[in-house]
């Protein structure tokens, strides 16, 4: 193309988007007009206005959104027509709203991801932008069917991978490649597991695969939400804007640290592989049944003029009768209460009416058992042993008092590891048993008694109120104040008089399903899904029935005991036939130079497992340095200086014994420009899980990698550069 023919299209194009852009700030104008609008009374009822405000709430956010990187590309077709894409779709009102933006998530865009000079399918060219805020500066053309044509459609997909990390990961909607399309727009109901080693982008491929979903499912899902659940809380920060960008905020993001609403967990423990397998079951139910006793001696009770006892035999009836109810715990201690009552109503009044009562007389019998069971509730050595032989429990109750009791370990065939001195310093394996135990033990009668007395006394007050306005209506017009008048009106008119006061959840979705254990999500993704031990996977289950997952892993970066050692291994109990596997081959992030390094470590430790394959080189070599103990501080130091001179980002891994060093777990899943890793040795010393750890550290760096090390440097990164005084690690 001559340079003139250039700058005219690019001017043609530049005006073209522009006009996008005027088109989307009328759209944000009309929709926050609407916005505010519905928020007024327009004679709906509550809930009709609380579904459009809602509604409008959620366009007004996917058109904020769409502000940087609008319009990405264009595709033209043979025909001649031609389709203009863009993370939004926008739309012509006054012609039948005709498209004139495509959504990258509509069927009319696939084409722009998946054509190729061997498959054009009916495209003749492709054209992506490279813009700058509302600018388009530059644009790259792949002609389809023209010899060499095809080197130039890495274009914009070389300029993404090597641009500068900034914080936070970005959408690829614009450089999209077609293996990730194809599994972004994988029509199944099921659970869909995508594998890939590092840097293939199977994070954002699943989160796409969301947007996507959201977009051609949207009745469905909008009501439920999705599920987002990945390794800590450093990974949902850096995948967190992804999907915001894409115009999406119905998501709930959160570690499995998060999944018991009021817990946020963070700390591991060296129990996780115990407490992972589902061994742990029949743990919790013992541990559970250990918590029901019988009396040791019997326990006399006042009633009436007598004395009866609760013995070892009533107890355990009242407890045999309880656990065959199949109840949980907690509610099924009325049925241990009711049979104990019997009991010692029967036998009082046995005593009380001898030689003047039977049992013919059953009015006279059942008023006096009234009688008695008004004493019981009011005695206080009856309450309190029957708290004694069958408490009311809270899961942090059972689990604190299982771990530090050696007895009750024992008693529950626990592993003795799981002895701890703080029972209720809680770590993220605790977590699924945690959420375990809420329905072992079920609610407490006592507690919802007491919420529904204080919610029962809110509902008055707010009859009351709702009178008092409606005696003020009943006052004669002329002597009310006019705002005071049209206020009252307006509430009695908007909200069916009391019913204004009775309070609704206006909080938006993702927010309450985040607060609400019940909650049932319509989609859930699992990123580092390698990591979640039998246990972790019952708590996730629960929080989806429909059984639609998306599963994000690489089984050769595992590195918890009690994690995935095969997918079917994990999956094949919920959904049998229901999952389908997919894998990423292309290694977008880490350069081929670092790669090899990698890939030599994992031959030692993953046998199996083929890296995968790098699309570029960096042009730099990753370095080692031995250093000594006290010239370490000074090369983590010089490091980070000329790091900091750089455009991009940097991170140092290593042991804690490092200053400002972090440990690789916290770097799964994350990203830099270059990457420092201070005693890899120290790393590897940690068994299999040290292995998975230090190929995490090796392939998180996008440009740069050096590695410090003061023992000799283990023998699976040979391929490391060695770097003297007057070597450039640069």
């Amino acid at each position: 193309m001559s340079n003139h023919r250039y700058e005219t299209e690019l001017r043609s194009e530049q005006e073209h988007v522009a006009g996008l852009y005027a088109r989307l700030d009328g759209e944000r104008v009309r929709a926050r007009r609407e916005y505010q609008a519905a928020l007024g009374d327009n004679g709906e009822s509550p809930l009709e206005r609380d579904v459009r405000v809602r509604s409008l709430g959620r366009e007004v956010r996917r058109l904020d959104v769409a502000d940087n990187g609008l319009c990405f590309g264009r595709l033209d077709a043979v025909s001649g027509e031609h389709s203009y894409l863009g993370r939004i779709g926008l739309f012509d009102q006054e012609n039948d709203y005709e498209p004139v933006l495509l959504d990258w998530r509509a069927p009319a865009a696939r084409a722009f991801y998946t054509a190729t000079g061997a498959t054009p399918e009916g495209m003749r060219r492709r054209r992506q932008f490279l813009t700058r805020g509302r600018a388009v500066l530059d644009f790259t053309d792949e002609v389809f069917g023209r010899p060499g044509a095809d080197e130039r459609g890495d274009a914009a997909l070389l300029a993404a991978v090597n641009a500068p990390r900034g914080e936070g990961m970005r959408d690829i909607v614009a450089t999209i490649q077609a293996e990730q399309d194809e599994i972004i727009r994988l029509d199944h109901p099921g659970v869909l597991v995508i594998e890939g080693g590092p840097g293939t982008g199977k994070t954002v491929v699943a989160l796409h695969r969301v947007a996507y979903l959201l977009y051609t499912q949207r009745e469905r899902m909008e009501r439920h939400g999705v599920l987002v659940v990945g390794p800590n809380p450093a990974f949902l920060h850096h995948i967190g804007r992804v999907l915001p960008s894409l115009g999406e905020s119905d998501v709930v993001f959160m570690t499995p640290g998060d999944l018991v609403p009021g817990r946020h967990v963070t700390a591991e423990d060296g129990a996780a592989g115990a407490k992972g397998s589902l061994k742990m079951l029949d743990v919790l139910g013992k541990a559970i049944a250990d918590r029901q006793r019988l009396p040791r001696t019997p326990v006399p009770i006042g009633l009436g003029d007598v004395s009866v006892r609760i013995d070892a035999e009533t107890a355990e009836w009242a407890r045999d009768e309880a656990r065959a109810s199949g109840l949980p715990h907690n509610e099924a201690r009325a049925v241990f209460v009711d049979i104990v009552t019997y009991v010692l109503t029967e036998r009082a009044i046995a005593r009380i009416g001898r030689g003047w009562l039977t049992r013919d007389d059953r009015e006279s019998w059942e008023d006096l058992r009234r009688n008695l069971l008004g004493q019981l509730q009011g005695d206080d050595v009856f309450t309190a042993t029957i708290d004694e032989l069958w408490p009311g429990l809270t899961p942090e109750s059972v689990l604190s008092g299982l771990y530090t009791c050696p007895e009750r370990l024992a008693a529950a065939g626990a592993d003795p590891a799981l002895l701890r001195t703080d029972g209720e310093a809680w770590t993220v394996s605790d977590v699924p048993l945690l959420d375990e135990l809420v329905d072992l033990l079920g609610r407490d009668p006592a507690v919802d008694k007491a919420a529904e007395g204080a919610a029962a006394q809110e509902r008055k007050a707010a009859a009351d109120y709702a009178a008092g306005v409606m005696d003020v209506l009943k006052l004669d017009r002329e002597e009310l104040d006019e705002d005071v008048l049209l206020t009252a009106e307006n509430l009695l008119y908007a909200e069916d008089l009391a019913g204004h006061f009775t309070e609704r959840d206006t909080r938006e979705l993702a927010e309450r399903a985040a607060a609400d254990r019940d909650w049932t999500y319509r989609h859930v993704v699992v990123d580092e899904a390698q990591e979640l031990s039998e246990m972790d996977w019952r708590v996730i289950m629960r929080r989806c029935p429909g059984r639609s997952f998306t599963v994000v892993g690489d089984l050769a970066q595992r590195r918890n005991a009690a994690g995935a050692r095969s997918w079917g291994g994990m999956l094949d109990r919920y959904v049998p036939g229901r999952w389908v596997y997919r894998s990423l081959t292309v290694n977008y992030r880490t350069p081929a130079e670092i790669m090899a390094v990698a890939a030599a470590l994992l031959a030692e430790f993953s046998p199996d497992v083929q890296p995968p394959d790098s699309v570029r080189a960096c042009g730099v070599r990753p370095w080692s340095r031995q250093v000594s103990e006290d010239e370490l501080a000074a090369a983590v130091e010089q490091f980070t200086r000329d790091e900091d001179a750089r455009e991009g980002t940097c991170v140092v891994i290593g042991p804690p014994d490092v200053p400002g060093a972090v440990p690789p777990s916290e770097t799964k899943g994350l990203e830099y420009d270059a990457v420092l890793i201070v005693d890899p040795g120290k790393i590897l010393a940690e068994g299999p899980r040290g292995a998975s750890d230090l190929y995490v550290a090796l392939t998180r760096a996008t440009q740069r990698l050096g590695v410090l090390h003061r023992d000799p440097l283990p023998p699976a990164l040979h391929a490391l550069a060695p770097l003297t005084p007057a070597t450039d690690a640069t």
